[in-house]
């Protein structure tokens, strides 16, 4: 099979998957016969990359794989095909989700020290509901505490390879769409790669933010409903930049 075959082969399946595939599974489309190796499937998707170099779409590695998706810069352009339902995520799940992500593995009491308030049981469950966290183990303390952290599915939807690549937390403090509240580090307390963050104890949540985080169980199942990105959307562009 000619190397524009195998390329055309991937291409198509990226495309139509709509998700990311693994080389296991790119390789897995051709018949064993003619089976390229997993070097000849991987210098194929870097072939396609630089196809698409000029193009609004390019192919993005993540834990789960390669997928397609639209570049960041066309992203708010193309999000307008799902004008009705805009994805919505409330602060507290959003600082729960990023203390997961940077102090994992982590308790629920351990976030709620950092955060200062409760950690609502619905946030956890929506993320567990959504596969963004999963249960790692548990901490020998009484009680047996669990312990959280992200899962394939996480670094997938916000196109990540690797916890290596998280941003630094330095600037999610430009984040607008965002508008992370928790506490940065303080200079020098971030440690490198996803380990243990140092953070600043983030003051309690006002009686409205109070009274607006009794209402996240409706307000996250809106965001659930909500089409996520996929592979045709470049989700990281409301994390990551």
């Amino acid at each position: 099979m000619s190397n524009s075959e195998t390329r055309n082969i991937i291409e198509a399946a990226l495309l139509a998957a709509g998700k990311s595939l693994s080389l296991s599974e790119l390789c897995s489309l051709f018949d064993e016969i003619q089976r390229p190796s997993t070097a000849a499937v991987r210098a194929a998707i870097e072939a396609l990359a630089l196809e698409y170099a000029q193009r609004p779409i390019e192919i993005q590695e993540t834990g789960a794989g390669f997928r397609i998706q639209v570049r960041r810069q066309y992203a708010a352009a193309v999000s307008r095909l799902w004008p009705e339902r805009p994805q919505r995520y409330s602060r507290a799940l959003l600082e729960t989700l990023a203390l997961i992500a940077y102090r994992q593995p982590i308790t629920r009491a351990e976030i709620e020290a950092v955060r200062g308030v409760a950690v609502n049981p619905n946030i956890v469950r929506t993320l567990l509901e959504r596969q963004w966290i999963r249960v790692v183990g548990h901490r020998d303390l009484p009680g047996r505490p669990e312990l959280l952290g992200t899962t394939r599915d996480f670094l997938e939807y916000f196109g990540l390879k690797s916890l290596d690549d998280l941003p630094p937390l330095a600037q999610l403090r430009s984040l607008g769409d965002i508008d992370p509240q928790f506490e940065l580090p303080v200079d020098g307390a971030a440690d490198e790669g996803a380990s243990a963050v140092g953070y600043e104890t983030a003051a309690p949540e006002s009686a409205d933010e109070e009274s607006a985080e009794a209402d996240l169980a409706d307000n996250e199942e809106d965001a659930a409903d909500a089409p996520r990105p996929s592979g045709l959307v470049a989700a990281p562009s409301d994390v990551s930049d």
